[in-house]
């Protein structure tokens, strides 16, 4: 495999991860605004993680645009994996009985892969329409970024 390739599908991979760990995760990082948010509360905490990003990279409006498009693409993505059901209760009910459930675990699974992999190509889509979009220098913040493995205003990358 050539190197331009390995080395954009690793940063298409880890920018992915990053991404998608803040959209997973920014529930705990907004006041509790967890699962129990409204979809609107969802979409202005999203909206307030465009606008923090959008400042630290100095995006345009073009790119920022790109960039609220890829946060929906990763909370639609998330919602999706998630299920509609309870994840913790679907965990509890593999071991309610005297022994694991192991059908109904690989079928869990088989729905949560199943999930990415209809997914996917949405979310790679609209990264790298994100990640073309970035001039070098903004570019190579967002790898500085991923590479300290930090939260923007939280001991990572200032802008």
């Amino acid at each position: 495999m050539k190197t331009w390739i390995k080395r954009t599908l690793i940063g298409l991979t880890g920018a992915v991860i990053a991404l998608g760990g803040v959209a997973a995760c920014g529930h705990r990082m907004h006041h509790g605004m967890g699962s129990h948010a409204t979809p609107e509360q969802q979409a202005e905490w999203r909206g307030k993680m465009v606008d923090r990003i959008a400042g630290k990279l100095d995006l345009d409006a073009a790119q920022k645009a790109k960039l609220a498009t890829l946060g929906e693409k990763l909370h639609t993505q998330r919602l999706a994996v998630r299920g509609g059901a309870d994840p913790r209760a679907d965990v509890q009910a593999l071991v309610s009985g005297t022994t694991f459930d192991r059908a109904k675990a690989q079928a869990l699974v088989q729905q949560k892969t199943d999930a990415v992999r209809a997914g996917s190509p949405e979310v790679i889509a609209a990264l790298g329409d994100f990640y073309d979009s970035l001039n070098p220098a903004q570019q190579q913040k967002v790898r500085e970024f991923m590479q300290r493995r930090g939260r923007w205003g939280h001991g990572g990358p200032r802008g």
